[in-house]
């Protein structure tokens, strides 16, 4: 039995459709809290809030490992809102699931993290070796991810707790729904729903100059399934992306093109958030060199899903 916490969100769902292929047992534990929530088929589903210590201990009981997502996440302006609820709620998440992995002997806690913790990288791409180095992330969801990643460690040191971090970047797919306001969720569903809404000229936010790599939710979920697989992975850090570089405005102009081609693409650059980095890169030779894993679904594929999966739902 493989416990997914988080595993009715936008990733999680994605990794427990991966398990289910590859004829895992799989028990999802989540609170539902976003209106996007969704259980895949297939699973045992345990609706809580890991946040208590008597709920993980329960969820995790007759489980051989766990693929921990739980968190409190969304896209810049949630960061922005709610930095001490992200804070300490993710920090209750971890204390409660690592305690309870322990305490069942769990062979393995698979903790996913999130790029964000390269907040403060100066170096392009960013190798796993080099975080240590760096100053902390200045988001509170970053930081609480990089505690995260201390958990492991520190449960390691002094449980024997074996675990594996595994850092997606900047994940796309077709089930990630736009919030009700710009930032609730990630950028991709909020400029297909800007589009798709008509907004003309296409407000961005900063100056369309900021850099990201977007990676395939299939592509993350197989990848953190193969983690799981995988012996060399033990005790070991991956950075889940690509390398490849897009700006705000081009990933804009792309948006544009597959929504609404017959309007001319114009934009307008409206105020954005201090915490909006401009820079954001991985090395992904260490994922392939030990587990064998590289993306093979481009931003393009994605974004026509993306697009399709919006149409559909309006």
């Amino acid at each position: 039995m493989i416990v997914v916490t988080g595993g009715a969100g936008f990733i999680g769902s994605a990794v427990v459709r991966e398990l289910l292929v590859r004829g895992y047992r799989v028990r999802v534990v989540d609170n539902m809290s976003k209106p996007s929530s969704r259980v895949p088929e297939g699973v045992e589903f345990v609706r809580g809030d890991l946040a208590d210590p008597a709920t993980a201990r329960e969820s995790f009981r007759g489980a051989k490992a766990c693929i921990n997502l739980a968190a409190r996440i969304g896209g810049i302006g949630y960061f922005h809102k709610l930095p001490a609820t992200i804070l300490s709620e993710n920090n209750c998440i971890y204390s409660s699931t690592f305690e309870a992995a322990v305490d069942h002997k769990l062979e393995r806690m698979i903790f996913v993290s999130s790029s964000m913790v390269f907040e403060s990288a100066t170096r392009f791409p960013s190798r796993e070796d080099e975080l240590l180095s760096l100053p902390p992330p200045f988001t509170a969801y970053g930081f609480s991810k990089l505690i995260g990643e201390w958990y492991c460690r520190a449960f390691f040191d002094q449980h024997g707790l074996q675990s594996t971090i595994c850092r997606p970047f900047n994940a796309i797919g077709p089930d990630e729904e736009a919030g009700e306001v710009v930032g609730e969720a990630h950028v991709i569903p909020d400029l297909v729903k800007k589009v798709l809404s008509g907004q003309h000229p296409l407000e961005l936010l900063g100056d369309g100059r900021q850099t990201r790599c977007f990676t395939h939710v299939r592509d993350i979920a197989r990848g953190i399934v193969m983690s799981l697989e995988s012996e060399k992975a033990v005790n070991e850090d991956f950075n889940l992306g690509t390398a490849e570089e897009i700006t705000m405005l081009e990933l804009a102009r792309r948006i544009h093109a597959l929504c609404a081609p017959e309007r001319p693409f114009e934009v307008t650059y409206v105020p954005g958030f201090a915490s909006d980095i401009r820079r954001r890169v991985p090395d992904g030779a260490k994922a392939k060199r030990l587990l064998g894993w590289e993306p093979t679904i481009t931003i393009d594929e994605g974004l026509r899903e993306c697009v399709a999966a919006a149409r559909a739902r309006q």
